[in-house]
């Protein structure tokens, strides 16, 4: 009998989560398409999210262009002598497709939510989002709206910045390490490229991006117990959105290439 106690108490305490994450989620939602909206806090978001995340995300995109397009033409050169075709279709393809959003969105993740959660979850325990709702500021349109316009916003824009490091630096290794055709190369990345692995990347960019702000925002405006609660806070946005980005990264992946 302990054991099913035990049982239901996860299942309860998972329901109840559940239940107080689909509440946030209709309620920030609710307010981002009902007026008033504060147009200053939601540029400083998008410049807190956008133009502060550009040097990480854009040294993690070129890194792994470069990887990429390395492992690419060893794993190749083994099997087919148009490894030069293939390498700059698989850079191509894999960054626009996958690891252009997956890895910003990883990134962004780490450095936005973490932030989100510990500032929004030090005001809880000090007691400042209760001082707004008294001065007749309503919490959800002061904290939480402007981080998740910004955070949808701003990621698929990064991600598009990604994409083009990402596929100079596969660039960069083809010509000047592996002794591509710059101009065949660069012809080969244009011909085998398609709208939709652009457009899929940028759609699921935009659902990273809204994932990430509002578990960042849920976690910190949950928060309690000091300090302590703050750090947890922080640590449950981080992982939380980490897990949810690669859940609806195959969703999404699905609904756009599956059969």
């Amino acid at each position: 009998m302990n054991f099913l106690a035990l049982i239901g108490r996860v299942v309860l305490a998972f329901l109840g989560h559940m239940g107080r994450l689909t509440l946030f989620t209709g309620t920030a939602l609710s307010h981002c398409v009902r007026p008033p909206l504060y147009p200053r806090l939601i540029g400083k978001q998008m410049i807190d999210i956008g133009y502060y995340s550009l040097p990480v995300v854009g040294l993690t995109a070129i890194f792994s262009g470069m990887v990429l397009a390395l492992q690419s033409y060893t794993g190749f050169a083994r099997f087919a002598a148009g490894s030069e075709t293939a390498v700059a279709n698989v850079v191509i393809v894999s960054l626009t497709r996958e690891l252009g959003p997956v890895l910003a969105g990883l990134m962004v993740a780490g450095r936005i939510g973490a932030s989100m959660a510990a500032e929004i979850g030090t005001m809880r325990v000090t007691e400042q989002i209760d001082a707004l709702t008294t001065l007749s500021t309503n919490p959800f349109k002061y904290l939480v709206v402007p981080r998740i316009i910004a955070g949808t916003l701003m990621l698929p824009l990064l991600v598009l910045v990604a994409d083009i490091i990402g596929v100079f630096g596969g660039f960069v290794v083809s010509v000047y390490k592996l002794g591509f055709n710059p101009a065949a190369y660069i012809s080969n990345s244009y011909d085998f490229m398609q709208a939709l692995d652009v457009i899929s990347g940028l759609v699921k960019a935009g659902v990273f991006g809204f994932i990430i702000a509002l578990m960042g925002c849920y976690a910190g405006y949950h928060s309690k117990g000091g300090a302590q609660g703050v750090g947890a806070a922080t640590t449950n946005a981080v992982v939380s959105s980490s897990i949810l980005i690669l859940t609806f990264n195959y969703i999404i992946t699905e609904l756009f290439f599956g059969t």
